[in-house]
């Protein structure tokens, strides 16, 4: 089999890797080794399945990792076996704006520059329609599906989603007697809306540009799949995940 392979650092487990398979640039999978950062840049990369793999010795967390490289040589015989599942994880997020598309693994996020961003949010489907009735201030927006649910939203207070057929709209730090997420169906479109002032969109991170006054975005659930490589050997629930995660950060 060829493999495709994403790090930032040349992990002793690279070298395993490559004893095993052909290492190529369009491989039959991406092997991700590292944080969720790194599982992210794969998944944006590449659009073939990938298998996220944290490292243990740098502590990291790896929340959409089962597997960490104390598991290699396991995870290396059970691809050469074909002892594995590609499956569905979600529907990649699209983000139009300016007329163009871009498609995330998190979350799409409108962010504050200097001062408190003010903007409108909308649900659009055949009509456009208020989900709030007045104008929200304050640090800005993140929507989310399920994956990207326990990123930025997550650090944000909003909800894990256990679900591919909604999204969640979460506030940042708001003004108002509203401040709760809003979960909506993954068939709708969330159109976003500057009020006032200015702010940066992004998604996944990266800066896509400045919005001011009047300009607005829309996100929905796209037809691309982010497919994952599950190992047959080991899963882990979202329970023992979180679980996982508080120990290490305790540990450090």
């Amino acid at each position: 089999m060829k493999v495709s392979v994403v790090a930032k650092r040349n992990y002793t487990a690279i070298s395993l890797i490559k004893k095993h398979f052909e290492v190529v640039r369009n491989g039959d999978i991406c092997i991700a080794i590292g944080g969720d950062g790194t599982f992210v840049h794969a998944a944006m990369k590449y659009d073939v399945p990938i298998l996220p793999i944290r490292v243990d010795e740098d502590m990291s967390a790896g929340f959409y990792s089962d597997l960490s490289t104390n598991d290699m040589p396991r995870i290396i015989d059970g691809i050469e076996s074909g002892d594995y599942d590609v499956v569905d994880a979600a529907n990649k997020l699209k983000l139009d704006f300016s007329g163009k598309e871009y498609f995330a693994i998190n979350e799409i996020s409108l962010n504050h520059i200097k001062q408190e961003v003010s903007f409108r949010v909308f649900e659009r489907n055949k009509t456009r329609k208020k989900i709030y009735p007045f104008v929200i201030a304050g640090d800005g927006v993140v929507v989310a599906g399920e994956i990207g649910s326990t990123a930025y939203n997550r650090s944000a207070m909003g909800p894990i989603l256990l679900s591919n057929k909604v999204m969640c709209v979460t506030f940042l730090n708001t003004d108002g007697p509203y401040r709760n997420s809003l979960v909506v169906d993954s068939s709708s479109t969330i159109e976003v809306e500057v009020a006032k002032y200015s702010g940066i969109l992004r998604y996944d991170g990266v800066d896509v540009g400045v919005l001011n006054k009047g300009d607005l975005f829309r996100v929905s659930s796209s037809d691309r799949k982010l497919r994952l490589v599950k190992m047959h050997f080991k899963r882990e629930s979202l329970g023992e995940k979180m679980e996982r995660i508080m120990k290490r950060r305790m540990e450090r």
